[in-house]
């Protein structure tokens, strides 16, 4: 595998900004304690976000995520999001127009990854799990599964009142940013994607998250659910979890 760290102009953000990307690496004779899976093909590709606390190096350094992906021979390209909530922000930088539509074209264009829905998935945590679900939902044609770790599933019940008003102007939640929302809307789309959540009975986001799993548990949806008890809002957990991540999104035999 290699990783790279990406530097290029953004038109979204209207400035340069970085990238973290893992790739597989065809040819590695010699190369010792892992396997290598990749292939002529075009690469399946997974855009991993990161919590509110975090930047885009978060989790090549919180958990395995390149030896993980070695197992899949996939791309896993890892952007800054801020303290956005992946949403184009009223006082701010338009990060979701960058990371649901800019920065997956960049990706294609910069490096051997497949430009086809079905080889493009999102998956994050926290914040990031928040906005992994949503670009999901919202960008049905574009991501073909989304997968939210210990995600902020209600963002108008949160405590972040404060960041909201820098997002959104207020603390309101516009319709088209909140879950459930987007869950309605998207539900007799042929195109809806697969979905997967995972959180420890002890997270602050427990709570949060069940209405939003309840909605997606009902017939029709592709939805996988998966939580441990004990458990809080922890790298330790996303490690773990992430791992059944990858095994849901690319182990399809």
């Amino acid at each position: 595998m290699a990783l790279i760290t990406l530097n290029f102009y953004s038109e979204a953000l209207g400035m340069q900004t970085q990238v973290e990307v893992i790739l597989p690496q065809r040819s590695a004779a010699g190369q010792i304690g892992i396997g290598n899976r990749a292939s002529q093909e075009r690469y399946k590709c997974l855009y991993l976000l990161h919590g509110l606390s975090d930047d885009q190096t978060i989790w090549m350094r919180r958990t395995s995520i390149e030896r993980y992906a070695a197992d899949y021979g996939i791309c896993v390209v890892m952007p800054c999001g801020g303290r956005s909530f992946y949403c184009d922000m009223k006082y701010g930088l338009a990060y979701y127009t960058y990371i649901a539509k800019e920065l997956p074209a960049r990706i294609e264009e910069f490096f051997h990854v497949s430009d086809r829905r079905e080889d493009r998935f999102i998956a994050g945590l926290s914040m990031g799990g928040y906005g992994a679900l949503k670009i999901a939902l919202k960008e049905c044609d574009r991501f073909c599964a989304g997968a939210g770790l210990s995600p902020c599933g209600d963002l108008q019940k949160t405590s972040f009142q404060d960041i909201l008003v820098s997002i959104f102007g207020s603390t309101q939640v516009p319709p088209q940013e909140d879950l459930m929302y987007l869950a309605e809307q998207a539900e007799n789309n042929p195109n809806k994607p697969r979905l997967y959540m995972a959180i420890g009975t002890e997270d602050f986001l427990y709570k949060n998250c069940q209405g939003l799993r309840q909605k997606l548990s009902e017939p029709g949806w592709d939805f996988t659910y998966r939580e441990k008890a004990g458990v809080g809002h922890s790298w330790s957990y996303w490690d773990e979890e992430i791992q059944n991540v990858l095994k849901w999104m690319f182990d399809r035999g």
